[in-house]
């Protein structure tokens, strides 16, 4: 492809938007002695209580290792808590304690007020066509059950917008 079909332009505001939509969080989680690892894992198990650990591996498409030093130290310190599945033992279904909630909401209210400052003055259809370049920027053959939700059926625990 020639330098000049490359779209230079989106591929730089993504990186610069990433950057700071995620580095208003990582600083917060500074603090507490965590990372944007931290910060994801806390995210999706307040998101869909009862989230499965093998789920989990699949929406972040990391090994069970990555996820394995992470996880630990979040139910140390009583931000998630892990129970077995009422039809299966050996399932580890995960839930975000009331302390883990309020470490999601705090860093959530970051990042929204960073997108309702992107977005103001946005009319109703200019912000579908964002959702709409959003959705299109994901692999639509991915199978994880949050993607699953964003198009469509909801899992029975999602929690809807807060």
């Amino acid at each position: 492809m020639a330098s000049a079909a490359l779209r230079w332009d989106i591929i730089e505001l993504l990186f610069f938007a990433y950057r700071d939509f995620v580095g208003d969080a990582d600083h917060e989680l500074e603090a507490f002695g965590f990372g944007r690892a931290h910060h994801r894992v806390l995210h999706f198990v307040h998101r869909y209580p009862g989230l499965k650990v093998a789920d989990l591996l699949d929406v972040l498409r990391i090994t069970k290792q990555s996820l394995g030093r992470v996880l630990k130290q979040l139910l140390d310190e009583g931000y998630i808590v892990q129970k077995a599945g009422n039809n299966d033992r050996r399932q580890r279904l995960l839930f975000a304690t009331p302390k883990g909630e309020a470490l999601v909401a705090k860093l959530a209210g970051l990042q929204t007020d960073r997108l309702n400052r992107a977005l103001r003055g946005i009319e109703p259809a200019g912000l579908e066509a964002v959702r709409q370049f959003l959705r299109a920027m994901i692999d639509r053959d991915d199978p994880d059950k949050v993607l699953e939700a964003l198009f469509g059926a909801t899992p029975s625990g999602a929690k809807t917008k807060e």
